[in-house]
């Protein structure tokens, strides 16, 4: 199959609206489109086709030279006029396939995402750590490019992302933008996060924290007067909070306990809805903030139980709210549907009846 017709085969795709896209020896091309997987062809891909795709997303010759040898390969890919993609291309039963994340090429902004105002309040803070989690696919990237426009519009800060790979490409507006991408301008993450502190930052964004040493490396930032913007992929905040203290070592929890609480700026957990209306997704939102009470809590493993319950009592209030409360919202105000609110998963939480608040 030549290159053009794969072209147009994704801006269709794009213009359909799609998230994501498959391309897989032996298959149809597909794309995820509202959450759902569809065929978008009739014409199945041969090995030979799909490795020409492959080596046609490629970043460099050499990359190219090895392609035989890759296993796992990640890049950015873009496409003229119709968008960029964050690009993956594995090997499955010996043949290859490509996953492409859909990346607009416009940054979306805090409202076209339908997110909470005091997520923008969280960007005003000089130090400490932000933390947006959520399961893959749950918009995590939208929110921190998001969050990053809003700085770029309001602010005056030198913002430097540690990225892999690059997504959104941000301009110098009121701040100056420095993105950075793993394996091409920096070696790995903890390197470029190391680095990032003699960069004169006063804003840093690690595009993951998986280990240990990212994790104790974003802290050290946050204490020493930089504000960190991260990414965990953890479907809650009670999920985040577990997770982050996991990975420190054993002989640190205590202490690391308290630093977390003290370094900590809020976390924001989200999940994607279908939206009644058909068009497209809206984000459900859990939004902790480290205000005293909160702190308090995180020191003492004996309270964070009551995390929720703080959570639940500062909504319309402090900013905070629980899925469950940000669920109930989107179905009264007629977002999702009644039947979608019923049904979806809600982490953490016990569900209590069939019955919404306001139905």
């Amino acid at each position: 199959m030549a290159s053009a017709p794969i072209e147009r085969i994704i801006k269709a795709a794009v213009e359909r609206g799609a998230s994501d896209l498959h391309i897989k020896a032996g298959d149809l091309f597909r794309a995820r489109i509202d959450g759902k997987l569809v065929p978008l062809t009739k014409q199945r891909l041969t090995p030979e086709q799909t490795r020409t795709i492959a080596i046609k997303l490629m970043t460099t010759d050499e990359d190219r030279q090895r392609i035989d040898e890759l296993k796992d390969y990640d890049c950015s890919w873009g496409m003229p006029g119709v968008g960029r993609f964050r690009v993956n291309i594995l090997r499955q039963r010996s043949s290859f396939m490509i996953v492409m994340r859909v990346i607009p090429f416009a940054v979306p902004t805090l409202e076209d995402l339908g997110l909470p105002p005091a997520l923008g309040q969280l960007t005003e803070h000089m130090a400490g750590l932000i933390l947006v989690t959520g399961i893959t696919g749950s918009g995590k990237s939208s929110t921190i490019a998001a969050l990053l426009h809003h700085m770029n519009q309001n602010q005056q800060r030198h913002i430097v992302t540690i990225e892999n790979p690059i997504e959104f490409l941000h301009r110098d507006l009121s701040c100056s933008m420095t993105q950075r991408e793993v394996g091409v301008d920096t070696e790995s993450v903890g390197v470029g996060l190391r680095a990032a502190l003699r960069q004169d930052p006063d804003v840093i964004v690690v595009g993951d924290v998986r280990d240990q040493d990212t994790i104790d490396t974003a802290m050290k930032a946050a204490e020493t007067g930089h504000l960190v913007i991260s990414a965990i992929p953890t479907p809650d905040v009670l999920t985040t909070i577990g997770q982050v203290l996991s990975m420190l070592p054993r002989e640190e929890r205590d202490i690391g306990r308290v630093r977390f609480s003290e370094a900590l700026v809020g976390i924001v957990a989200q999940q994607l809805l279908p939206r009644a209306d058909g068009a497209g997704r809206v984000a459900a939102v859990e939004v902790l903030i480290a205000n005293p009470a909160i702190r308090d809590c995180l020191k003492d493993p004996a309270r964070v139980v009551e995390l929720r319950n703080h959570m639940s009592e500062g909504y319309g209030k402090s900013g905070m709210q629980t899925f469950q409360q940000h669920i109930e919202e989107l179905a009264s105000s007629g977002v999702i549907s009644a039947e979608t609110a019923r049904a979806v998963s809600v982490p953490g939480e016990e569900r209590k009846g069939k019955g919404r608040r306001g139905n």
